[in-house]
């Protein structure tokens, strides 16, 4: 069911319009089909509406705080502009939102940085993205594309596969960090200190093993059914038991809660749009030039590669690659909705908007086009006014799906050749590092750094593209930031 499709059905004749612009028949799929990937998707990314406020809720240097409900507006409506162009001008079946790297990057380190306010950092996120504007016009960014061997991008879609797995995994309990795990010596363990217990991680059990089994028995939807017969069933057992969420709004701890939210009926509320405009270039003044063009590579660098490895990895795994070329239709478009995704993220002090690898559950269900992308933006707008309307769908309802569908991506493995050293082995360390470091990025620069020093190695450094190395250098100032920063005595990003 995941293997490597190719769009084959371009003899096919339209059945209307809409049929004609979105190209539905021409790339296998249906209304039906592209209807219901729309929703799971949407379903399977909504939870940035309220983890991107409480990722972003903390003061800056002046002690300033954004406000969660600005950011959450604001995070669902740039989902559904972005989403919007997404679908309409790049015609994919990809989900655009709040970046859960960058907005992590921005609270923890960039906005923490002394004289730096809030504004200032999301100036940042608007320049980077501005870059990457120019990137993609002047055709380097696609350029890029093409450089990277096949046997990275497929260790791309391997990698995302895995990396999907592992958030829902996460998101559901299933997994769980340090200190929950009993034992020390791992940074991860089963469940709590080891065992399995809780309301929360059964609904995610029920949900996984009949998506699976809908899914293994072909049935039509069965990702979206599963989905919402994980969500009913939460449903119920929260207004029987009152599980609560794991976290409170008072801080009290509950291991046996839900991850983030308790599934809850939606009210209605009046969008705060106020954050909107709220930036600032400043930054090149308060903590000066040099410090502010660090903080735009190490974004730039971030998104140009997220962007670039879940575009491919998605694209493949949809099936939207030409047979005879291998190239996906309208890349420059999808790289420049991205592009503009991030500078409207930072405008809108959402952090850089980007493409959604949980896209990959509406692939899953069957989208293949831009339709899709249409519908998952509507549920967006729709969340706007009601936000709390994604309580509805906990975490452990969707995270099967999650799973499901990194078992698809992750079946590609199949097509590295392992008798080549040289291609085989960066390609391992680009969907190994993407889980184990929670980073698309990660993994693509490991892999490209590595393939580049192997063949070489192997007397083949004519099978490097030049703009690989490029790449591989520059993510050697990547990871070696630190060191650079030591090396210009400038205090730690």
């Amino acid at each position: 069911m995941s293997s490597l499709r190719t769009v084959n059905h371009l003899d096919l004749e339209p059945k209307n319009k809409l049929d004609k612009f979105f190209k539905i028949t021409r790339r296998g799929s249906t209304l039906g089909a592209e209807i219901r990937g729309g929703i799971a998707t949407f379903l399977a990314m909504s939870y940035i509406i309220v983890l991107n406020p409480l990722v972003l809720s903390g003061p800056d240097a002046a002690g300033n705080t954004l406000g969660i409900s600005a950011v959450a507006a604001s995070t669902a409506l740039l989902g559904a502009v972005i989403t919007f162009l997404m679908g309409l001008w790049a015609n994919h079946p990809f989900g655009l939102a709040a970046g859960l790297g960058v907005n992590a990057l921005l609270a923890i380190t960039i906005a923490t940085t002394p004289d730096l306010t809030w504004p200032e950092a999301m100036g940042l996120v608007v320049i980077a993205g501005l870059v990457m504007v120019v990137l993609v016009l002047t055709g380097f960014r696609e350029a890029v594309f093409r450089a990277v061997p096949d046997s990275i991008k497929t260790g791309i879609v391997v990698g995302i596969g895995l990396f999907i797995t592992l958030i829902g995994l996460v998101n559901a309990g299933f997994v769980r960090r340090l200190p929950d795990s009993a034992d020390t010596t791992v940074p991860v363990g089963l469940g709590i200190n080891g065992e399995l217990s809780g309301w929360p991680t059964l609904v995610f059990v029920i949900g996984f093993f009949l998506t699976a089994i809908l899914v293994a028995r072909n049935v039509p939807g069965a990702i979206l059914i599963g989905i919402v017969g994980a969500t009913i069933l939460a449903n119920v057992l929260e207004a029987v038991f009152n599980i609560g969420p794991s976290v409170d709004d008072a801080g009290n701890v509950n291991p046996e809660g839900w991850s983030l939210v308790a599934p809850s009926m939606p009210e209605w509320s009046v969008p705060d749009l106020s954050l909107l405009g709220n930036f600032s270039f400043g930054a090149f003044t308060s903590i000066g030039s040099v410090a502010a063009s660090l903080l735009v590579f190490v974004i730039l660098l971030s998104v140009f590669f997220d962007a670039m490895g879940t575009s491919v990895g998605l694209a493949r795994e949809a099936g939207n690659v030409d047979q005879k070329s291998g190239a996906i239709p309208n890349l420059n478009r999808v790289l420049l909705v991205d592009a503009i995704g991030v500078s409207a993220g930072g405008a809108g002090s959402a952090s850089s908007t980007q493409i959604f690898v949980e896209s990959g559950t509406g692939i899953g269900e069957g989208a293949r086009t831009g339709f899709a992308s249409i519908v998952t933006g509507i549920l967006f707008l729709a969340a706007m006014f009601l936000t709390p309307l994604i309580y509805l769908v906990p975490f452990e309802a969707v995270a099967p799906a999650l799973v499901v569908v990194g078992f698809m991506m992750v079946s590609q493995v199949g097509q590295i050749d392992w008798t080549d050293m040289g291609a085989a082995l960066p390609a391992f360390l680009t969907f190994a590092l993407m889980p184990f470091t929670y980073s698309i990025a990660n993994g693509i620069g490991a892999g490209m750094i590595a393939y580049a020093l192997i063949r070489t190695g192997q007397g083949r450094a004519r099978e490097v593209h030049p703009l690989l190395w490029v790449v591989a250098a520059s993510f050697v100032l990547y990871f070696g930031m630190g060191v650079f920063q030591d090396m210009l005595g400038i205090s730690s990003l």
